[in-house]
Order: C-alpha cells, then sequence, then structure tokens
C-alpha cells in the first residue's frame, strides 16, 4: 500500500490541477501531492502519463448491497415497512459486500457510498459511509452512524396508507416524526431512566447535533415542512433528492441547507417527479447551495454518477462544481471529508486514474486504487475488479 502515482494530470478537487504531478500514498494514506514530490527508494510508481489523477468518487445516498440488483425479495433489505419510527435500524446490517453494485461503483470511479435505509418509513434508520470494495462491511467500514434517514411525501404514506394505519397523509407523516422527537426530548430530559431505548437514544443523537437529518423529500411543500421540522427540534437537516429543491433555492441558500441531488437520469414516475430536470444542480449551486449528485443506486446505475454531473454541465451546471459535486460535497456534507473527496495529504489513498477529463463521456476509468490497493483495472475485454474474498493481494 506504499506507492506514487507520476506524470498525470492530478486534479486533487480541492485544488489547482497540477500538470506532470505526483501522487505519494503510504501506509494507505495520501502524504504527498504536487510536481515535485520526491519518491522513496523502493516505493512503486505507476506511470499515468496522458492521463487524470482524480480522488475516488463519494456516492452520497445509495443502496448498495441493501437493495441488490436482480435478487428479487431475497436481496431487498432496503426499508423495515412494519414500523414507522425505525431510527435504532442499521443500514450497515443489512449489507451484502459480494452485491454486483460495488464491482459497478469501481468501475465508474466510485470508491466511497453512504449507504441509507429506503424511504418506506417516516424514520427509516441509520446510514453508514463504507468503502465499495472488502469481504466484510466491517473492514470496508469508514464511518457508523453516518446520519439517521427521514423521508416526507408520497412513498411513507403510501406504504402506511395500504396498510389502513398512521401515517397515510401528509400530515400523519410529519405527526409520526414529531411525535418520535418529542418522545426522545422527553427521553433526554428523564436523567432516572432505568432501561436504554435504542430508538431514542439515536433520536437524542440528532437532538444533540451529533448526527444530521437526511430528509428525503421531492416536492416543495415537502421541502418546507422538512425545514419547519428542524426549526421546531434544532437539528441539521441534509436534504435528500430535493427534486423542487430549485423553487425554494434562495430559501435553502440562506439557510445553508446542502442538497444531495438526484436521481436525474429517471422518468416522470411519479407526482413528486414532475419537475425533475437535468437544469435543477445549476440552479441550486448558482443561488449558493452546496450540492451533491446522486444515483439513489440503484434508480440509477451507480457507475453513471459521473455521467449525471456531465449532463447536469450541459444544462448549466459549472464544470468544477460539477465535479465537487461528486467528490469534496458530498465528503463534506456527510462529515467524511477528514478520510474521502480530494486528494489531499492525509486521506485515504482513494485514486481513480482515467483516460482523460471523465466529465468526457468518451473517457473510462483505466485504474481504481482503495487505501492505496489496486481494486479495479480496465484491459481491453473490459475491467477486472479485485476479487475481495480470494486477491493474493491482500
Amino acid at each position: 500500500m506504499n506507492m506514487a502515482i507520476t506524470g498525470g494530470y492530478v486534479v486533487p478537487v480541492d485544488g489547482e490541477p497540477i500538470e506532470n504531478g505526483t501522487v505519494l500514498i503510504q501506509e494507505g494514506k495520501i502524504v504527498a501531492v504536487g510536481a515535485d514530490v520526491t519518491v522513496p527508494d523502493g516505493v512503486e510508481t505507476v506511470d499515468a502519463s496522458g492521463q487524470w489523477v482524480l480522488p475516488g468518487f463519494v456516492e452520497a445516498h445509495g443502496h448498495l448491497g441493501v437493495w441488490e440488483e436482480a435478487e428479487g425479495w431475497a436481496g431487498q433489505d432496503t426499508n423495515e415497512m412494519t414500523d414507522p419510527v425505525g431510527a435504532r435500524l442499521r443500514a450497515l446490517d443489512g449489507i451484502n459486500p459480494a452485491e454486483i453494485g460495488f464491482a459497478d461503483a469501481l468501475s465508474g470511479g466510485v470508491t466511497s457510498a453512504v449507504i441509507k435505509p429506503g424511504s418506506g418509513n417516516p424514520i427509516g434508520g441509520q446510514t453508514v459511509a463504507v468503502k465499495c470494495w472488502g469481504r466484510t462491511v466491517d473492514e470496508m467500514l469508514v464511518r457508523q452512524p453516518v446520519s439517521v434517514k427521514s423521508a416526507l411525501g408520497e412513498n411513507p404514506k403510501r406504504v402506511y396508507g395500504d396498510q389502513k394505519k398512521l401515517p397515510s397523509t401528509r400530515l400523519g407523516v410529519a405527526t409520526v416524526i414529531r411525535d418520535a422527537l418529542r418522545k426522545a426530548q422527553d427521553y433526554k430530559a428523564n436523567t432516572d431512566r432505568k432501561e436504554r431505548d435504542g430508538t431514542m437514544e439515536i433520536l437524542v443523537k440528532v437532538l444533540d447535533g451529533e448526527l444530521p437529518w437526511c430528509q428525503h423529500a421531492h416536492r416543495a411543500d415537502d421541502i418546507a415542512t422538512a425545514i419547519r421540522l428542524a426549526d421546531e427540534f434544532g437539528y441539521k437537516l441534509i436534504l435528500n433528492h430535493g427534486t423542487e429543491g430549485h423553487l425554494l433555492a434562495d430559501i435553502l441558500a440562506e439557510r445553508d441547507i446542502p442538497v444531495i441531488i438526484g436521481p436525474l437520469f429517471t422518468t416522470r414516475s411519479k407526482v413528486e417527479l414532475r419537475q425533475r430536470s437535468l437544469r435543477n444542480p445549476g440552479i441550486l449551486a448558482r443561488a449558493g447551495v452546496r450540492i451533491a449528485i446522486t444515483t439513489d443506486h440503484p434508480v440509477v446505475p451507480i457507475n453513471f454518477l459521473v455521467h449525471q454531473a456531465t449532463l447536469a454541465v450541459k444544462e448549466g451546471l459549472d464544470r468544477d462544481e460539477a465535479l465537487r459535486s461528486i467528490t469534496v460535497n458530498p465528503a463534506r456534507i456527510m462529515g467524511l471529508d477528514d478520510r474521502v473527496g480530494s486528494l489531499t495529504p492525509g486521506l485515504d489513498g482513494d485514486v481513480v486514474i482515467w483516460s482523460g477529463d471523465p466529465l468526457d463521456v468518451f473517457s473510462r476509468a483505466l485504474r481504481v486504487f482503495v487505501n492505496g490497493r489496486e481494486v479495479y483495472t480496465y484491459g481491453e475485454h473490459g475491467g477486472v475488479v479485485a476479487d475481495p474474498f480470494y486477491s493474493e493481494a491482500r
């Protein structure tokens, strides 16, 4: 895990590009980035001449391993739709590292992902950040928990409305969330409690600002409800999806509420998505909103993350902001920028060598490194992913 990538066009993202640059990685961490880096004797060198070198992309909102492709109900662990208040539930416990989506992620230059419960419940559970290569989720772990997932709008009211129980309306969804948070306030105030409550313990961390609140909301009225609830309880709000966020862009910017926007390659399959547009990321960014672009994998395949950014540029998003929206922005939004998101000394050695500008649809990820270990290589007959279960490189 000691290596130097030399001679490439290095794009740190959080700094100016470097012609004929070097990225030095030791013990799995980036230790130097620049044009005049001294490579110690005995360190393996990788020649990236004529190629682009970038940090691994960060997917801020996906369901890798909990929503397995082509597995039907056997691989569907996204929503525990029997309890509308599931803060004690952990996405960590439902992830299958062998799911094929992880290999797809690497082929698209995605090395880290925040995996979240779905949006079937008003409070869905705890999210987790992982690397996209490993035998067990424990060795892939970046941070747990990262946030708490919550949902407003159509999904939870449909799920529980079909069960003929609360919540079956937007009123009911907001009430379930509010009731749970009020109970958490009471639980926090009760210093004489004799038994711990897993749900309340996590919600208290939200109230105390230790965990942000990842709020699924598409429509402008649901976004307004998300802001209203955050104001009422004082927690850190991260807007997820934000399909109509551009209609409230000035409010979101003023309140410094980040938006994880997407997926962008979908049909308008429900009412909430009527204003889905590739123009919306640019509108939000120009208003001063920090954005991250998401595939919501497997809604959009995770290896298409960069293509969503490319087409958002075509529709008005600043090019540099597009790269930030899939690297340093999601890392900062989700509190992971001390580990991933840029080529910065001290961060993990997650590096991708591209054949050219990654925002050019003809470019491809040629070599992918996670913690300084090569885990994906593109060959003449397609990409090869190092098998974490059998790799001799372990």
